[in-house]
């Protein structure tokens, strides 16, 4: 299993600490012959030990370009679809799609189409549960704008959960990017809204469970139809 470069230093940090506890927990219990005790606190860092890791996941995935397509950023379940007005950057209404992710979904984050970055920001924010309809204007977030080729813009936003405190984004404006190409990544729950002209087609319904980078949730209609 590949882990992502972003868990590296958790990983080792959360290692050290669970080795101090069965430690600490080792000298107190050992003279009191309570073998029992040992063991289950043992079994019980180590299982939260793997689930850290297992939280910095990196899955091999095939990378699917297909330009009338929108891709899921994120793997998670469908929480939103929805027009909104989008106020911070295209101002107009868009279609939004928003995928939650709880903490055992892979959190890498994927770039749903291609072309240039025409807008990036990070707000600080707040630290509502990720499915709370505030969460995309007063959590913690990115907001990404891709234009791609043909003119039409399509907008992303990583948003922070309850329990994330730190998302990482690898988007910079005026780099150009490839469709389902790695956008970033959130540390542990979060949610992810994908905002696509109102005229597109919603592939996928609310509840559905999606894999990022694989599963496409939108059509955007051709010019001229």
């Amino acid at each position: 299993m590949k882990i992502n470069k972003e868990g590296y230093k958790i990983i080792l940090v959360s290692g050290l600490i669970c080795a101090a506890i069965w430690g600490l927990f080792y000298w107190l219990l050992m003279n009191q012959s309570s073998c029992v005790l040992i063991v289950a606190a043992s079994i019980f860092l180590l299982c939260f030990w793997m689930f850290i890791i297992a939280f910095f996941r990196e899955p091999r995935r095939v990378r699917i370009h297909d330009e009338d397509l929108v891709f899921s950023p994120c793997d998670g379940r469908v929480v939103v679809t929805e027009v909104v007005v989008e106020e911070e950057y295209l101002k107009k209404e868009m279609l939004q799609i928003s995928i939650f992710m709880s903490v055992t979904n892979v959190h890498m984050n994927w770039v749903p189409v291609a072309g240039k970055v025409d807008y990036f920001k990070y707000h600080p924010g707040r630290f509502l549960v990720a499915w709370h309809p505030k969460s995309s204007t007063e959590n913690e977030r990115t907001t990404t704008v891709i234009e791609m080729k043909d003119g039409r813009k399509v907008l992303f936003r990583q948003i922070a959960g309850l329990v994330a405190r730190r998302i990482i984004s690898y988007m910079k404006v005026g780099s150009q990017v490839e469709q389902n190409s790695v956008a970033g990544f959130i540390k542990f729950g979060s949610r992810v809204d994908v905002l696509v002209p109102k005229d597109s087609q919603v592939l996928v319904n609310i509840g559905d469970k999606v894999t990022g980078s694989q599963t496409p949730i939108a059509r955007l209609k051709k010019h001229g139809e």
